[in-house]
């Protein structure tokens, strides 16, 4: 801690102060520890019992309160200035020693102006708190004055968060380009760099954060400084693909923001794209082949993100890698599941050209498993990684499901990215019918996106679970990912159309309505509602008198995965965990039969395109070990660590 004030109310960790040379910190000493915690070497320990102290304070506990409805908050003030008796005022010295010689430069040039005077006089009271990057010279923060038009030190206070990231609603759903307004996001991107806090424990890269532990205070100062090669550099060593990150994460890092515990979080997301859309821009990102390479050959099935990224990790360790593809082109999810306004496939196809060019060969169109057995992949290569997915779509089996009419959700957005990239396909089209998605998640919102710009006549979502809450309730705190409304694209864009929120909550389908010739026109439903039992489980209860049919002639259902199809481990005889997924042991990425591994959705589960290449790098690293005995391909965060075989 270098600067400002800071009221803390839970128990600390040990060598609590360790550098702190500025700022002031008042403890809740909650057990009686702290002083034992506490690193004395720069601090001193102080009574909170000076009345300015105590006001300054229930000040901050009184706003915290407000802001967040902090039970202990509302316990301290219910007991104040009782409660002032269990604060620890945590003072650094140097920090005194600066605001005295302030004191004193300020006396004396008083008496300087008075010729002399009265040297019994008081002193004048100490002026407010402030950072110690104010009062202390240094030649680094004097660098950052001559920078700061902008404010980097308070931005986090004087700015507001751009919530502008897209295109305009009305504009965009008439197109299938890129949703985003970047030329907008990136106007104001150093007013979002400087609200970033450079918070003393940035949760934002912690496993609460980014899967990947990308170092985001770091870049986001860079983007702020307009370094953005060293920005650049710093996001390069922990992301391989920050330009699929950066436009299709829900942003978990920005849930878990320290600043987002009472105001908006920084637009991290966004100065990650832009870091990465700027050095293509600039021509910095160009393919780096290996200088040695070890002889060693290496199979990845699957080519969507985990696969991607653990192929590029294994080709900088001087792999020889090949990955198979069952699809016509290389991308999996990538390619095929996220649609292009969402992210270009010019986008994707760049960076498939690049690992290409680095040495990565790409096999399409082989299924592996029925094209060519796992078995025979075994015996021409050195190790197989299988990043295959979760590709077992979860399905609705009520009344009416063999209608026509009824598909899983992904099957409608590859056949359609398959006819904008030139295939000779007949789609499914939502063109001029009524459609209804069953699963609210990031894919039923690609499925609204999608029917919307293909001509749908109307949409509906269907989500089985409650409205949520406009603010994080009780049982989702910081630094939890909020479980809160949120208005995407998808939805805004029928919002805008049809003038309602295509979403209706707390809905269950019952029965599909047969037209008479075996297709359907329509889903029976009744509304639930949620109710917590006697053990505090919550359970589904059908609301009486509540049925209601809707219409329509395409249901999409969009309700997540069970886990990858079965046929490779059907063949090689792989363990699998309880929700079918690839059996490995915990934190590991090797299966239960040697020489084989797992990585991604399925190994984990269906999950994030971040988890996703985070899973993929670490399992290289993993088969990297396996291979040469050691590995120093670099773990979470970045670092780079020894991994040895076994």
């Amino acid at each position: 801690m270098t600067g400002g004030c800071a009221v803390i109310l839970g128990l600390t960790g040990r060598n609590f102060a360790a550098g702190m040379s500025g700022g002031i910190a008042y403890v809740l000493d909650v057990d009686g520890s702290f002083k034992n915690k506490c690193n004395p070497e720069m601090v001193e320990l102080m009574a909170l019992d000076q009345e300015e102290d105590m006001e300054y304070v229930k000040q901050l506990l009184t706003e915290f309160h407000e802001k967040t409805e902090s039970l202990i908050a509302a316990e301290l003030l219910q007991s104040w200035p009782e409660a002032t008796k269990r604060f620890v005022k945590v003072f650094p010295f140097e920090y005194q020693r600066a605001l005295r010689q302030m004191a004193e430069e300020k006396k004396n040039s008083a008496v300087n102006q008075n010729g002399g005077g009265d040297f019994m006089q008081p002193l004048p009271a100490l002026p407010p708190v402030k950072d110690i990057e104010d009062v202390v010279s240094d030649n680094a923060l004097e660098k950052k004055r001559l920078e700061k038009t902008l404010d980097k030190i308070r931005g986090f206070k004087k700015y507001s968060r751009e919530t502008g990231m897209y295109r305009p609603a009305e504009k965009r759903l008439k197109d299938w380009e890129e949703i985003y307004n970047f030329d907008h996001v990136r106007k104001g991107l150093r007013v979002q760099a400087a609200r970033c806090m450079d918070c003393g424990v940035p949760f934002c890269q912690s496993s609460h954060g980014c899967p990947l532990g990308n170092i985001i205070p770091k870049w986001n100062d860079l983007v702020f400084l307009n370094n953005w090669s060293e920005a650049l550099n710093q996001l390069l060593q922990t992301n391989n693909f920050p330009e699929f990150t950066g436009r299709v994460c829900p942003a978990p890092c920005e849930g878990s923001c320290v600043l987002g515990i009472n105001e908006p979080p920084v637009t991290i997301k966004n100065i990650e794209c832009a870091i990465i859309d700027y050095a293509f821009e600039q021509g910095w990102i160009k393919p780096v082949i290996p200088q040695i390479r070890t002889g060693k050959h290496v199979a990845i099935v699957g080519s969507g993100p985990a696969g991607l990224a653990a192929a590029h990790q294994l080709n900088k360790a001087g792999h020889l890698v090949t990955v198979f593809e069952r699809n016509d082109r290389v991308g999996g999810l990538l390619q095929y599941g996220i649609p292009t306004m969402k992210l270009s496939k010019e986008v994707v196809q760049r960076r498939i050209k690049l690992l290409a060019d680095e040495g990565i060969v790409f096999k399409t169109n082989i299924n592996v498993g029925k094209d060519i057995t796992a078995k025979e992949l075994m015996e021409e290569f050195n190790a197989v990684l299988l990043c295959t997915g979760a590709t077992w779509p979860r399905d609705l089996p009520i009344p009416g499901r063999q209608l026509n009419g009824i598909h899983y959700a992904m099957s409608f957005l590859e056949q359609w990215q398959k006819k904008q990239m030139g295939n000779t396909i007949t789609p499914l089209l939502a063109k001029d019918k009524d459609v209804i998605i069953i699963g609210g998640g990031d894919t039923g919102c690609d499925c609204i996106g999608t029917s919307l710009r293909q001509g749908a006549n109307s949409i509906t979502s269907f989500e089985i679970l409650p409205t949520p809450p406009e603010k994080r309730s009780n049982d989702n705190p910081w630094p939890q990912y909020p479980r809160v409304f949120k208005l995407d694209y998808g939805h805004e864009e029928v919002k805008v159309k049809f003038g309602q929120d295509p979403r209706q909550y707390s809905i269950l389908s019952k029965e599909f309505v047969d037209d008479g010739d075996g297709n359907v026109a329509g889903i029976k439903t009744v509304q639930v509602r949620w109710v917590k039992d006697d053990t505090g489980r919550w359970k589904m209860e059908e609301v009486p008198d509540s049925e209601k049919v809707y219409k329509c002639q395409l249901v999409l259902l969009a309700m997540g995965f069970l886990g990858p199809e079965r046929y490779i481990a059907n063949e090689l005889d792989l363990d699998l965990d309880p929700r079918s997924n690839y059996e490995t042991p915990n934190g590991k990425y090797a299966t239960s039969v040697p020489k084989v591994f797992a990585a991604g959705d399925c190994r984990r589960g269906q999950s994030l395109v971040v988890w996703a290449i985070s899973e993929g790098r670490q399992a290289a690293r993993e088969v990297d070990a396996y291979l040469t005995g050691t590995s120093i391909l670099p773990g979470a965060g970045g670092v780079i660590t020894t991994l040895k075989q076994g």
